[in-house]
């Protein structure tokens, strides 16, 4: 019998040894075919997704962890990262669009028009507080942008759970809130 780690896909995922992300993830998946962060590091970096961008910080990696441990367990099966796969090379794809001078970064209007594109639609004072936390001299660079987009993700799903009629208005109760706080921090 094989086991996950050791020939056979995690989770039982039918096909997974021909799909050419298997490679790169039970390259540093354990025995049990789940990977953390750190091993999610490695397996970003290994597999060239950054380009020439700098590969992904720590942090970043626990972030989009987070994103899809929808079992909390703070670690990633094949399943989530393959769709963290599909997502990541939005987000790039998205942030090669608005780097138009292919220097690693995106300015300000660039990254306005990069999530605008992605649908969200920010305020002139949101802008202003994502550039002051992911901006370094005026320019966010790629593992900042991932970063950004984790966040507005989580902010947005939280949003549009509470946005039942979906018109873009939400009530949130103290407690709700003070939920959404914990969720950004361990997010954060």
């Amino acid at each position: 019998m094989a086991y996950p780690g050791y020939g056979a896909a995690p989770g039982g995922f039918p096909g997974a040894q021909q799909d050419p992300l298997y490679g790169y993830f039970a390259s540093v998946a354990g025995q049990d075919g789940q990977i953390s962060a750190d091993e999610l590091q490695r397996c970003l970096t290994s597999s060239g997704i950054s380009g020439s961008y700098n590969p992904f910080n720590l942090e970043t990696c626990r972030l989009m962890i987070s994103m899809l441990d929808r079992d909390f367990s703070g670690s990633m099966g094949f399943n989530e990262f393959k769709e963290l796969w599909g997502v990541l090379n939005q987000w790039k794809t998205q942030f090669m669009n608005y780097d138009r001078d292919r220097s690693g970064t995106v300015e300000p209007q660039e990254l306005h028009q990069a999530l605008g594109s992605m649908g969200y639609n920010l305020s002139p004072q949101a802008l202003n507080c994502i550039l002051k936390r992911y901006s370094h001299h005026g320019r966010v660079g790629f593992d900042d942008f991932v970063c950004c987009c984790v966040k507005l993700r989580a902010l947005t799903d939280h949003f549009r759970r509470r946005d039942t009629s979906q018109n873009g208005h939400a009530n949130f109760g103290y407690d709700d809130v003070s939920l959404l706080i914990k969720t950004m921090r361990n997010i954060t």
